[in-house]
């Protein structure tokens, strides 16, 4: 897979972790099975859920930037630093989703360790394919 193409699958997927937070936050999803069902009341919802959203439109703002959607705020540099962040924080999601005494929980470790493949893929480049030298070229 390209890394533009990965980089066009975490976006959409990345969008629908932004729509599965705003159902959370409009109530029209239960939150019983989110944060290992240790949420207990609507502001520690409001602010967990409110932190992730944040942290998820953040994400889509520099893969908006790195696939090339829209103008840079900084350096590719910096961008490819803060991808590394979150591909950092993916992998320990990961690993706290298995964890998890939820069921819910840890079927989101496979979301998440997708979105860590993903950020793999962009970010790693491509190994130059060695080029076979023909008679022709040596001449």
């Amino acid at each position: 897979m390209k890394p533009r193409t990965a980089g066009y699958l975490l976006l959409l997927l990345n969008a629908a972790l932004i729509l599965f937070h705003l159902l959370l936050l409009s109530g029209i999803l239960p939150y019983q099975n989110i944060w290992g069902g240790r949420l207990q009341n609507d502001t520690q919802l409001y602010l967990l859920e409110g932190t992730s959203l944040l942290i998820s439109l953040f994400l889509m703002l520099v893969l908006l930037m790195k696939t090339g959607n829209m103008r840079r705020w900084f350096s590719e540099k910096t961008g490819n630093r803060v991808l590394w962040i979150y591909f950092f924080y993916f992998i320990l999601n990961t690993i706290g989703n298995l964890l998890s005494k939820s069921r819910g929980e840890q079927a989101f470790a496979a979301l998440t360790l997708i979105f860590a493949v993903l950020l793999w893929r962009i970010l790693k480049p491509e190994k130059a394919k060695p080029v076979a030298v023909t008679k022709r070229m040596q001449r």
